[in-house]
């Protein structure tokens, strides 16, 4: 079904905080509307009220036909216990909602029920076209191209990150609503894919609303783009790709702080010169008055009519600036100026395998020989249950070897950003969890830090758990300037990073001496962060390019 939807003068909020107001929104079939934005900015709550999970505070929204479907998908799939990958996949498609609806219609007209007829006919309509009468079938088809291996009524509880990855996105190809929402679908999926993606969002017919922070992928699908800009509280809708939306940013940005200058210097002038025209008609007032003498009538006269033709054009130069059309000063976007604290060299050798294995399950990885070196840059890149993270572990001395040796050098200063984020997943407060992991620092000194990257008053007595995917990464990224490393490890380090966030952490891998080891599937920060060695994991094999 062909389906467009349609919102007009949405706002939202948190509190007394406002995210968006005024935004209106068309995505026609075949429409890929970026939204994008920092963390923070409402990107989530949009894409959930667009979905109706979330009510409509201000504005309207519909859809053209009313009974059109909407998928929603999460940038954490929810993984429930005792659910099945069969009865996940079910869910996210919306064949279990369409499947109760039918059955609950069926039902009803078993017994005769007045508009059972309608109600059941529009029920198995909506479940014929979310896939329902041969989705188990399709599954099976698209697990084993997505190589998930595994039998589909294993519990989701029970898969790896890989696995779980790629569950989530055969829930995304298996789906056939008519508007698709996308939280972060870009996430946790390898370079393969990635690619299965892409394909899948230029090939819909339907439209398409997707946050990403994966500028290659934005670069490959999008065909508009949605800006919620925080700071300037500003919605911008962009024609064009996202390569066009970056170009046209830039020159709006440089013309809004052209026009400001302009507008800022016209009216500075103008006060300068009201400033010196009202002082001349002061010092003509006091002439005057010192001058003046009973039979100087012509003089005083002289005096009186200067002084009133300077407060004449005093008065129009005032009025001049009353009617200057007000340019407000482009508010200066907060950056997140990252650097990563530098704790003192290691040993020649940061850390070692020798004839590692470890053994997970049916997953084996090994025998590895492996040496990384004082300041050595490492890439490791692989398919979704290589084995990169085991390979981690297994250097850190994380994870028990079945054979073999592991062994960190002496002096190594071990900071990590894993793919879990797993330090600020707890009950306890941020500000706790922070301050336990860097206990020389006073509370007064990590809120100062926490807030450099965004992290203010209203995030630090939250749990920790209860904060966004982004804001534990810029957390996690805030330890790592909190206290000094000097072997680096970062597992997916750009997951939930906004874009600017993501460019400045390439920024600060630029000026970092350490040694790092960097597991990522972004393909620009592939490009971007220099590295010395490259290492494939395949099937818990590794190989070094």
């Amino acid at each position: 079904m062909s389906a467009t939807l349609i919102a007009k003068g949405l706002a939202a909020g948190h509190g007394d905080r406002l995210l968006f107001s005024d935004l209106d929104l068309v995505v026609a079939p075949g429409d890929v509307v970026g939204l994008v934005g920092v963390n923070g900015a409402g990107k989530s709550t949009l894409l959930r009220t667009l979905a109706g999970l979330q009510p409509v505070e201000q504005g309207g929204i519909s859809l053209n036909p009313p009974t059109a479907t909407v998928g929603y998908l999460p940038q954490e799939p929810e993984r429930r216990p005792g659910e099945t990958v069969r009865d996940f996949l079910a869910r996210r498609t919306g064949v279990t909602a369409a499947q109760a609806t039918l059955d609950a219609a069926t039902e009803a007209l078993s017994v005769g029920a007045a508009g059972a007829d309608d109600a059941y006919a529009e029920a198995l309509e909506r479940w014929l076209d979310l896939g329902g009468a041969d989705l188990d079938e399709r599954a099976e088809q698209v697990a084993a191209e997505l190589g998930l291996t595994v039998d589909l009524d294993h519990l989701m509880t029970g898969l790896s990150g890989g696995q779980a990855a790629r569950a989530g996105l055969a829930s995304l190809l298996l789906s056939r609503y008519d508007v698709f929402l996308l939280d972060e679908p870009t996430n946790d999926l390898d370079l393969a894919g990635l690619e299965r993606l892409e394909g899948f969002v230029t090939g819909l017919r339907a439209g398409t609303v997707l946050v990403s922070h994966d500028r290659e992928f934005l670069t490959r699908t999008v065909t508009r783009v949605l800006e919620l800009d925080l700071v300037q509280q500003q919605i911008r809708l962009y024609g064009g790709g996202y390569t066009a939306y970056l170009e046209e940013r830039e020159v709006a940005r440089r013309q809004a702080r052209a026009e400001y200058e302009e507008y800022a210097d016209t009216k500075a002038g103008l006060e300068a010169r009201a400033r010196t025209q009202r002082s001349w008609m002061e010092k003509g007032v006091k002439n005057a008055r010192r001058k003046a003498t009973d039979n100087d009538k012509i003089g005083r006269k002289f005096r009186a009519e200067a002084t009133e033709k300077q407060a004449a054009k005093a008065r129009q130069t005032e009025k001049l600036i009353e009617r200057l059309d007000v340019v407000e000063e482009p508010r200066k976007e907060w950056e997140l100026r990252m650097e990563i604290a530098a704790a003192p060299r290691a040993g020649a050798v940061v850390a070692a395998l020798r004839g590692a294995v470890v053994r997970r399950g049916g997953f084996t990885l090994g025998p590895v020989d492996l040496q990384i070196d004082w300041a050595d840059r490492v890439a490791i890149t692989g398919a979704n249950g290589s084995g990169k993270s085991t390979l981690l572990a297994a250097l850190l001395g994380r994870l028990p070897l079945d054979s073999g040796h592991a062994s960190l050098g002496p002096g190594v200063v071990v900071g990590e950003v894993d793919q879990a984020r797993g330090l600020f997943l707890g009950e306890q407060p941020l500000l706790d969890a922070f301050g336990a992991a860097v206990p020389e620092l006073a509370p007064a000194d990590v809120r100062t830090l926490l807030a450099k990257f965004g992290l203010r008053a209203a995030h630090v007595l939250r749990p920790a758990a209860t904060l966004s995917p982004g804001e534990r990464t810029r957390a996690a990224l805030a330890l790592l300037q909190g206290r000094g490393v000097n072997l680096l490890v970062l597992d997916e380090p750009t997951n939930h990073l906004d874009l600017p966030a993501i460019e400045q952490l390439e920024s600060a891998l630029a000026h970092y001496a350490g040694t790092l080891l960097l597991v990522t599937h972004d393909r620009r920060m592939l490009d971007a962060v220099s590295v010395n060695r490259r290492l494939r994991v395949d099937a818990g094999r590794i190989a070094e390019d």
